[in-house]
């Protein structure tokens, strides 16, 4: 009893207010010692008062965990999934068996169509049309659920330096350009993971406080943070795209703790806790926030592949317990 004081302590001490901060929390499962139920999971965003998730598959239990919960969902297509949802009768089925049969228990908000999918691989051939099927499945069911695709922002040709001078590489512009066209038809936003984190890595000479919103004065493009850069060149490529309306969700954005140069957790604590307080204000070229975020990720995950920051970019630590003393009120 004591230890389940300690840890309600704990909990209400750092209590997570995410909602008038537009800002979520992904939730992904790819470790070996992450909660066994998705219930108790469920139960730590409530307690904490996190209003938005993301999670990277239909997975029963978390659906079925969600129920009544009122938290707002970003559901991820798997690539796996991609090419088989290219026929409109799987599409049909897949959205009668992971959204209709859930909804409206379950908040549905957007259907993430692949994640991080490059244009060179395999996989992009099958997005788009997965995505209208998707999209014509959900409006004959007479859901209110937007479809996108969740991309990563190298698909901007670099450097993108002004912001404004941001423009789709020649290798991204076939295959994000018919997307682009589906969203605007379909009033849909553009799913983006921003990573600060990795550009500094790959280049630290960009500077630590400038990746970190720690920066107190502007550069001569008139930034005083990575994030709002790696954004405005986005929205940037989008309005030559004729896409001025489009608006960007963040779906993931994150800072690891450990595994690689700058991750440490004083950086990923600093990275989280200002995050959640800029997000609540606009960019230089669309300064009239909140800007809806997703924090990557809820926990560490231990099998993930790659570099060894992949494992390491959890707001809680497996047992649930905070990894930052982070406040959002």
């Amino acid at each position: 009893m004591i230890a389940i004081l300690l840890l309600l302590g704990i909990l209400s001490f750092t209590q997570i207010e995410l909602t008038g901060a537009e800002v979520g929390v992904c939730y992904g499962r790819n470790g070996d010692n992450l909660p066994k139920s998705q219930q108790q999971v469920i139960d730590l965003y409530k307690s904490n008062g996190i209003t938005r998730m993301r999670i990277y598959d239909p997975d029963q239990a978390t659906l079925q965990a969600l129920k009544g919960s009122n938290i707002e969902l970003i559901l991820d297509v798997p690539k796996a999934q991609l090419q088989s949802l290219t026929d409109a009768t799987t599409a049909a089925n897949w959205v009668n068996t992971n959204i209709k049969a859930y909804s409206p228990d379950v908040k549905f908000k957007y259907i993430a169509v692949g994640n991080e999918v490059e244009p060179n691989d395999g996989y992009s051939n099958y997005v788009l049309q997965a995505m209208q099927n998707i999209q014509n499945a959900i409006n004959s069911a007479n859901l209110q659920i937007k479809v996108s695709t969740a991309i990563k922002t190298d698909l901007v040709a670099s450097p993108a330096y002004p912001p404004d001078s941001g423009v789709f590489s020649d290798a991204a512009i076939n295959y994000i350009r018919p997307i682009i066209k589906f969203l605007v038809s379909n009033g849909s936003p553009l799913l983006a993971n921003v990573y600060p984190y990795f550009a500094y890595k790959d280049n630290p000479s960009i500077g630590l406080d400038y990746s970190l919103f720690t920066k107190q004065d502007k550069n001569d493009a008139g930034y005083t943070n990575l994030f709002d850069a790696i954004l405005d060149a986005l929205y940037a490529a989008l309005e030559k795209e004729g896409a001025n309306n489009v608006n960007v969700v963040v779906s993931e954005s994150g800072w690891p703790s450990a595994g690689n140069v700058g991750a440490t957790v004083e950086n990923a604590g600093t990275y989280y806790k200002n995050l959640i307080s800029h997000v609540k204000r606009g960019t230089v070229k669309r300064p009239n926030g909140p800007i809806e975020t997703y924090l990557f990720a809820m926990f560490d995950e231990d099998l993930k592949m790659g570099d060894e920051s992949e494992k390491h970019f959890g707001v809680f630590n497996p047992d649930r317990s905070p990894k930052y003393q982070l406040s959002f009120n």
